[in-house]
């Protein structure tokens, strides 16, 4: 159902020296095409898009991931140092020769470009939230967060939290592989630091192009939460994948591209 492609683009994998004595895992497509950078979630790290980088290079696009500090393949580095993730982000980005990307965050990836959007908005060509809670501070947000998300949910098994109970039923050999790729990611083995503490107030501030997006079947970051988000960004498009949870990317990664590609290609325009 969702087996990676053995066959088209190539990519070339490196470490990237962001400094602190950390060096992160990093593939790159390479070519002249607009960059898109991905973000991966809390369970996850930069292997984790194997269905999405053949598509988006063979669209034309130059396509990077890397793990963050503690995930697959990326240095720890010293656990009390307070380098915020959209930091190492940044210095990323520059060591790539990237002037403007296009961001692709999804869940804990897309609080880490929320910040870098913030702190550097004159970076992005284009933002896609997908399936995140974006990190907002605000006393409301964080009130429905507490509603949502209970200390017992934390409790329950990686799978049933971040995979939609359609996949869940409909395709147990991609569980399983969603299971092992989880069990090399690292499962921020570093704790996430943020350079900003992201209120409403800085969403209707960012003026690139955003999609929302999130699946209807997602326990973190139901539809309503993504329509939240979406109304306080000035043009933003929303867009709700059917039977799909917590990780569209993975359980419906052909609708998930086609609507990626679609934003970006309206985003160029």
């Amino acid at each position: 159902m969702n087996a990676a492609l053995s066959h088209g683009p190539s990519r070339h994998e490196a470490h990237v020296d962001v400094g602190d004595g950390v060096r992160l895992w990093v593939w790159d497509t390479g070519g002249d095409g607009p960059a898109i950078v991905l973000l991966h979630a809390s369970a996850g790290s930069g292997e984790c898009w194997d269905l999405q980088w053949p598509v988006f290079a063979e669209a034309g696009y130059r396509v990077i991931g890397y793990s963050r500090r503690g995930h697959f393949r990326s240095g720890d580095g010293d656990e009390p140092a307070t380098t915020p993730a959209s930091t190492d982000l940044l210095r990323l980005v520059d060591a790539l020769g990237l002037d403007r990307c296009h961001l692709i965050g999804t869940a804990a990836g897309g609080m880490v470009a929320t910040d870098f959007a913030v702190s550097h908005p004159q970076r992005l060509l284009s933002f896609v939230i997908s399936s995140s809670i974006v990190g907002l501070v605000d006393d409301d947000y964080q009130a429905m967060l507490h509603r949502l998300l209970p200390p017992e949910f934390e409790q329950l098994p990686h799978d049933f939290r971040e995979l939609g109970p359609s996949y869940r039923a409909q395709c147990p050999e991609g569980v399983a592989r969603w299971n092992a790729m989880l069990a090399r990611s690292g499962i921020e083995r570093v704790p996430l630091r943020f350079a900003n503490r992201v209120r409403w107030a800085d969403l209707p501030r960012f003026d690139f192009p955003v999609l929302v997006l999130t699946g209807d079947a997602d326990l973190y970051a139901p539809p309503a939460n993504a329509r939240l988000i979406a109304n306080r960004i000035p043009g933003a498009r929303l867009t709700i994948l059917p039977d799909s949870g917590h990780s569209p990317w993975w359980e419906v990664p052909e609708l998930y591209n086609r609507e990626i590609l679609s934003f970006l290609g309206s985003a160029s325009r």
